[in-house]
């Protein structure tokens, strides 16, 4: 039985519980279970759940564990599809690309091909793009913060509906 304060589990990086073979077996025993037909209250009772809460976290335990490999393939798969994009934006971002008007050639001053940085530039933004693809395929990005300032000014706005709400409610 797993010890309710979690003071015997070992942690993972960032203060995550690691999941002990007991805790794994325990899990997909109760996927079973609801697999069976039996409800969240039916499996507590026969594992001995503290509730059916805590039944129904393990059958969501056990299902992420069996979607994770298949997600983790369609994963790699994606990247490596970005990799390829990635490579074939840095080819043309390398290329020399040369002006053109109607079909010609522009020439500068010099009679030398001017040097078109559209498609460069075009690459660049690609690039960009891909990265920012990868890094969300990922969970690379930091997740966005909401400032002090921004949650004082919610309550604030909701104490003031609060406020022209109960004002309304006494004119009835």
């Amino acid at each position: 039985m797993d010890d309710l304060k979690g003071q015997n589990r070992p942690r993972a990086g960032y203060a995550r519980w690691v999941r002990r073979p007991e805790t794994a077996e325990r899990d997909a025993a109760a996927c079973r279970l609801r697999a069976q037909g039996l409800t969240f209250r039916q499996i507590a009772d026969e594992l001995g759940f503290a509730s059916k809460s805590a039944a129904h976290d393990a059958v969501g335990r056990a299902l992420r564990a069996i979607v994770a490999p298949d997600a983790e393939a369609l994963r790699d798969r994606e990247a490596g599809r970005l990799d390829g994009l990635y490579e074939e934006a840095l080819t043309v971002l390398e290329r020399t690309h040369y002006a053109h008007s109607g079909g010609r050639l522009i020439l500068g001053p010099d009679e030398e091909p001017v040097i078109d940085d559209g498609p460069r530039l075009a690459a660049i933004r690609e690039l960009r793009s891909l990265r920012e693809s990868y890094r969300k395929l990922f969970g690379l990005d930091a997740p966005a913060r909401v400032s002090v300032d921004a949650e004082q000014l919610g309550a604030e706005i909701t104490g003031l509906l609060d406020t022209i709400t109960a004002d309304g409610d006494s004119d009835g």
